[in-house]
């Protein structure tokens, strides 16, 4: 893997170049692990486990603290990990200064008081931001990580087959839930991918739901959207069920509007098709039966190291489909009143078209 993450910064390092940047600080941990095999997450928002340095000469360094040394060791060159003190940005200060006379941040990935304290910091090089430049790199996903993706959604398959038979009368969504990141756990993922989403009756109609006390009912919808990790990479898929022998109609309708608002995307993906228009094909089937303004989210996001990543399927994304990406594509209908439904495929987009993972 060494040989992989080298080969990334030395991508990266052509993109610095073009830009006309001396260095790059990559602050984002889903980034720092990309580069350099180091620390997927951080502990919490407000505290991070390190930074990179990634140097349009090639003299890379792995920034961390005292705690992460014999972590950082394992991978890394001891020659060229720096370890800074209880002023992070200070101490980074004099390190960066080393590096060039124009350094990029990403912006997105420090706070405000990081930014300035390092401005601040006394004379040296130019800060500005440079956000994007690993995320664009990330959008094309290599055969290691593809592999990694297979790995992951087959889990995530093996788990929605199974789920559907614990949609038991009485079961509440925090037992679902329960049940749900067991099953990943004890069949080979290392963690969840994200919070579980099950989503009861008229829950469902909440894209975002958390998982309470509401009880799975003789006749009603269920929604489950999931994910596992399963080395380092995510999955993240979308079913809505419906728990009972007797689907109401409103159902019935809906599901079947969502899933040829899919179809109508998947059959027309494939590398050059821009990114908006995905997602239009899809609202164009919602705005032909007259309930687009149940459509509330955009059609689909990339996945990989993180479950929300570039590219977006969105009517504002700029880009085209191309070879390598993997997208989720979950159009979804929501109704206050009874509940909703979301059919979520994630796709890899390959020369002729997309293949569902």
């Amino acid at each position: 893997m060494q040989a992989i993450y080298a080969a990334r910064r030395e991508r990266l390092r052509r993109a610095m170049r073009a830009r006309g940047l001396d260095a790059l600080l990559v602050s984002q941990a889903a980034n720092r692990f990309y580069l350099s095999g180091f620390e997927l997450h951080d502990p919490q928002c407000n505290e991070s486990a390190g930074r990179l340095i990634v140097t349009a000469d090639g003299r890379d360094w792995l920034a961390t603290d005292a705690r992460y040394l014999d972590a950082a060791a394992r991978l890394w060159d001891q020659e060229r990990i720096f370890i800074y003190g209880g002023d992070a940005a200070k101490d980074l200060h004099s390190l960066l200064r080393r590096c060039g006379g124009r350094v990029g941040l990403e912006a997105r990935g420090v706070s405000l008081a990081f930014a300035r304290a390092l401005d601040q910091a006394g004379a040296g090089p130019r800060f500005e931001a440079a956000d994007g430049l690993v995320e664009h790199l990330r959008r094309i996903k290599e055969p290691c990580e593809i592999a990694a993706l297979e790995r992951s959604f087959a889990l995530n398959h093996k788990l929605l087959q199974w789920v559907e038979g614990q949609l038991e009368p009485g079961r509440t969504e925090k037992e679902l839930s329960w049940a749900i990141e067991r099953f990943f756990r004890e069949n080979g993922a290392g963690e969840l991918a994200f919070a579980n989403i099950v989503a009861v009756g008229r829950n469902a109609a909440l894209p975002h739901a958390i998982p309470g006390e509401d009880a799975v009912t003789e006749n009603c919808p269920v929604l489950i959207d999931v994910g596992c990790r399963v080395d380092a990479y995510c999955s993240d898929q979308t079913r809505t069920f419906w728990a009972g022998d007797a689907p109401a109609p409103e159902f019935r309708r809906t599901l079947a509007l969502v899933r040829e608002a899919q179809e109508a995307a998947l059959k027309k993906m494939r590398p050059g098709l821009s990114l908006r228009e995905v997602y239009a094909l899809a609202r164009a089937v919602f705005e032909k039966a007259g309930v687009a303004e149940a459509f509330t989210h955009g059609l689909g996001h990339g996945v990989g190291l993180e479950t929300h990543e570039a590219p977006s399927l969105s009517p504002r994304a700029e880009g085209v489909l191309e070879p390598g990406m993997v997208v989720t594509v979950e159009p979804g209908l929501y109704y206050s009143a009874w509940g909703g439904v979301r059919w979520e495929y994630t796709v890899l987009v390959e020369e002729g078209g997309v293949r569902i993972l």
